[in-house]
């Protein structure tokens, strides 16, 4: 897993429209980059809905918001629509971003084990350093905390 003062590694992944979108195209703004198991789940769901209701106040402060998944651009396409969503989404079924920034970890539930996403959030700085980490995210409030993040850069 990434940690504070690391640089941010560089990507190049697919938006809801199927435009290349790489981490680098953001250099000289503020990123909030957050990693989430599945469009159309709750959690994912209100994690992104929250994330859309802070998108002017992110836009102030000169951060955009990404959201990234295994999940395929058609999938992105669907969830953006379907709840009217701000931010932007970005798709990796190939879970090359997800290897970068450790977040494709083997998880455990109800005593089984598989791979998947854990839900975790970078705040990455103008000169593309994580200036915060959030691992293992409860969803409630959250998009509150990575405000007040972007707010101390």
């Amino acid at each position: 897993m990434l940690k504070k003062g690391d640089k941010a590694p560089d990507f190049q992944l697919l938006d809801s429209n199927g435009t290349e979108v790489k981490l680098s195209d953001f250099r000289g703004s503020n990123v909030v980059l957050y990693f989430y198991p599945k469009d159309n789940t709750s959690g994912c769901t209100n994690e992104a809905k929250d994330f859309s209701a802070l998108e002017k106040e992110f836009k102030k402060k000169k951060a955009i918001v990404i959201g990234i998944s295994p999940d395929s651009v058609a999938s992105h396409k669907k969830f953006i629509e379907k709840h009217d969503l701000k931010v932007t989404l970005l798709a990796d079924p190939e879970k090359a971003a997800l290897g970068k920034y450790g977040v494709w970890q083997l998880k455990k539930m109800c005593g089984r084990e598989s791979m998947g996403v854990v839900r975790t959030t970078f705040v990455i700085n103008k000169e593309g350093v994580i200036a915060d980490v959030f691992e293992k995210v409860k969803v409630a409030g959250h998009a509150d905390k990575v405000m007040d993040s972007v707010c101390s850069l």
